[in-house]
């Protein structure tokens, strides 16, 4: 079974998802065996690797430490064509459909899909939300776009649906990196209420209260990232 179809029946079975989102340029390699020991103790189905900078040069080696280490399916989330790495289980090929920057929309897409075709990855087409949360995100600024106003529920979900109707497979609302404030929960239950996809929620998260709350309003998935890094989420 693909992951997809996993994550797929497991919305229709009502089973809430959770991941832990690692970015490979915050992780100190020294402490590998600390993080992975960490993760072990979680009961997180998986584990997210990517962040929004272009570097990358650690992200092979962490995949293939945790692919030896863990028990959980690996999934890039990636912020560039660099960050793709064959020995992942998945790799989400994220469209910031929120935006109006043809790179992030299609382009960078186009740059990575001859590799893609060849590595054998299994490739889920996401359509990626980004919403205001009070501060700039280095997602907005290193894709010069702009995010979704938190009051614009009606905007996020007909941009939401417009991803449905082109054939994406999920779709990801995310408040970004260390978000002050998390996507909002009324954003959450239109957008769940009104599309068939698997709904991944993101930033902002830091608690176990925050995640239940995301997970109520209709979220599939949440995504802990920052707050796992800084070892003050408790699980």
């Amino acid at each position: 079974m693909t992951l997809y179809k996993y994550i797929k029946n497991q919305k229709k079975n009502h089973r809430k998802l959770w991941a832990i989102l690692l970015d490979p340029d915050k992780i100190d390699v020294k402490n590998i065996k600390v993080l992975i020991a960490d993760i072990n103790r979680t009961n997180a189905d998986f584990v997210f690797v990517g962040g929004s900078f272009i570097s990358h040069k650690y992200l092979p080696k962490l995949v293939k430490k945790l692919k030896k280490h863990i028990d959980k399916p690996v999934i890039i989330f990636p912020g560039s064509p660099a960050q793709v790495c064959p020995k992942a289980d998945a790799i989400m090929l994220l469209s910031l459909i929120s935006g109006r920057n043809p790179d992030y929309l299609i382009g960078r897409q186009v740059e990575v899909a001859p590799f893609l075709y060849q590595t054998g990855l299994e490739i889920i087409p996401t359509g990626y939300l980004l919403i205001e949360n009070g501060h700039t995100t280095s997602v907005e600024y290193i894709s010069n776009t702009k995010p979704i106003p938190r009051n614009k529920t009606d905007l996020a979900l007909a941009t939401a649906l417009a991803g449905e109707m082109l054939g994406l497979k999920m779709l990801y609302l995310e408040a970004g990196s260390g978000a002050k404030k998390p996507v909002p929960s009324s954003m959450i239950q239109k957008i769940t209420q009104q599309t068939r996809l698997p709904i991944i929620v993101g930033g902002g998260i830091k608690s176990k209260a925050q995640m239940l709350k995301a997970w109520a309003a209709g979220a599939d998935l949440v995504v802990v990232g920052t707050a796992f890094e800084k070892n003050t989420f408790e699980f």
